[in-house]
C-alpha cells in the first residue's frame, strides 16, 4: 500500500462530525468564558462608577459576579473534558476501531456508553439554551443604553428633552431600588457611552453571546453526532460497519 492510499484510508475513519463539534465547542466556550469574565469585571465598574455611591447599593451584585466568574471557571473545565470525551467516542465508534482491533462487534457496554453520552448531550443543549437565553439579556441593556445615547446626540440642541432620557439599571435588577443614583441621564448618560470601558463591556457581551450561540451549535451537531453513532453501534456493528460521524 503506497503512503498516499494509507493517509486515504487514516483521513476517511476520522470522524469529521465530532471533530467538527469539538472545535466548535472548543472556541465557543473560549469566547463565551473569556469575554463574559472580563465583562462582568468591566460592568462591576461601570456600576461603581455611574451608577452607585454606595459600597452597599451594589455589594449584592459584586457576590453575584464573583460567584457567577467561578462558575465561567468550572464550566470551561467542565466542557474541555466533556468535549474530549465525546470525540474519543465518535473515534471509538468509528471504523477506526476495526483497523485497529479486528472484527468490530457491538457490545453492551458500548451501547450503554453511547447511550448515556446522548441523553447527558441532549440535557446539557437544553439547559445550554437557557444559557444562551440569559447571556442576551445584558447584549439587550446595552443595546437600550446605545440607542438611548444616540437619540441624546440627535436631540443635543433641545437640552430639556435630553434631560428626561434615562438609563435605570434598578429597573434591570441590577441595583435596588433605593441605590443613589441608580440611573443615567441626558449628558452625563451621553458621556458614558463615548468612554471606553462602555464600549468594551458592549462589545465583550457581543462576543461572549456569539460564543453562546457557537457552543449550542456545537451541542445540537453533537448530539446529532451521538445519536448517529448509537444506531450505528446498534445495528450495523455486528455487521463489521463503522461510524464515520
Amino acid at each position: 500500500m503506497g503512503c498516499q492510499e494509507c493517509c486515504a484510508r487514516c483521513l476517511g475513519r476520522v470522524p469529521y462530525c465530532s471533530l467538527l463539534a469539538t472545535l466548535l465547542c472548543f472556541s465557543g466556550i473560549a469566547l463565551f468564558c473569556g469575554c463574559g469574565h472580563q465583562a462582568l469585571t468591566e460592568t462591576e465598574r461601570l456600576i461603581e462608577t455611574y451608577f452607585a455611591r454606595n459600597l452597599q447599593d451594589y455589594v449584592t451584585l459584586a457576590y453575584i459576579i464573583q460567584y457567577f466568574q467561578y462558575f465561567i471557571y468550572g464550566l470551561a473545565s467542565f466542557f474541555f473534558l466533556y468535549c474530549i470525551m465525546l470525540l474519543a467516542e465518535g473515534f471509538y465508534t468509528s471504523s477506526a476501531v476495526k483497523q485497529t482491533f479486528g472484527e468490530f462487534r457491538s457490545t453492551m457496554c458500548g451501547r450503554c456508553l453511547s447511550s448515556t453520552f446522548i441523553v447527558m448531550t441532549y440535557a446539557l443543549a437544553t439547559l445550554w439554551l437557557l444559557m444562551f437565553a440569559l447571556s442576551a439579556l445584558p447584549v439587550y441593556f446595552f443595546y437600550n443604553m446605545d440607542a438611548t445615547c444616540r437619540t441624546i446626540e440627535v436631540l443635543t440642541e433641545t437640552p430639556a428633552s435630553i434631560n428626561q432620557l434615562c438609563v435605570d439599571a434598578r429597573q434591570y435588577g441590577l441595583l435596588p431600588w433605593n441605590a443613589v443614583p441608580g440611573k443615567a441621564c441626558g449628558i452625563t448618560l451621553s458621556t458614558i457611552c463615548k468612554t471606553r470601558e462602555y464600549r468594551v463591556t458592549y462589545d465583550l457581551y457581543i462576543a461572549a453571546f456569539v460564543g453562546a450561540g457557537i457552543t449550542l451549535l456545537a451541542l445540537l451537531t453533537y448530539t446529532v453526532s451521538t445519536t448517529y453513532n448509537f444506531a450505528v453501534l446498534r445495528y450495523l456493528g455486528r455487521r463489521g460497519l463503522g461510524s464515520r460521524c
